[in-house]
């Protein structure tokens, strides 16, 4: 009998990637001539919540643009960032509170999986709690897969794990 092959589909955040970003980006930021004086402030609140405070809306997005290309230096994917509505917080400042997607929801899991089945390629899909797993006989159905997905405008991001 052939061997099967398998990987995971999943969608991981590095929070230490992320604890880097963030202080590359409070460094920028304290070093900006443009920042002086500024209330400007990025915190990991939470396994999976950044908080920005700023002195007004306008710096908060530039605090924000920072924070992304930090993002993109760190190898980071800026589709793990969902945004919270700026709000105002203390001392005349506001805040935005931005939520780190980590996993893949079982809506998410089910487009996935039907976007492998209509592929028609012969391999297997199957949800496993926060991730798909995808099963083969042949490696190259596998490479076609990962293709497939790669080629895909997904509003996560996904990582290719576990190939057996």
């Amino acid at each position: 009998m052939a061997k099967e092959h398998s990987f995971d589909l999943v969608s991981e955040v590095q929070i230490q990637e992320v604890d880097n970003a963030i202080n590359l980006a409070v460094k920028e930021i304290t070093n900006r001539y443009d920042f002086k004086g500024s209330k400007s402030s990025i915190e990991r609140t939470g396994d999976n919540q950044v908080t920005v405070i700023s002195d007004d809306e306008y710096k908060l997005e530039s605090v924000i643009d920072i924070l992304k290309s930090k993002f993109i230096k760190r190898g980071l994917s800026q589709k793990v960032m969902e945004f919270g509505k700026v709000e105002k917080a203390s001392g005349g400042t506001v805040r935005q509170v931005i939520t780190l997607i980590s996993g893949i929801s079982s809506d998410r899991a089910k487009k996935l999986t039907k976007l492998i089945r209509d592929a028609n390629l012969k391999v297997k899909a199957q949800i496993q709690n926060e991730q798909v797993r995808v099963f083969a006989k042949s490696i190259d159905d596998l490479q076609a897969v990962i293709q497939l997905i790669k080629e895909q405008d997904l509003d996560f991001p996904v990582q290719f794990v576990n190939m057996r």
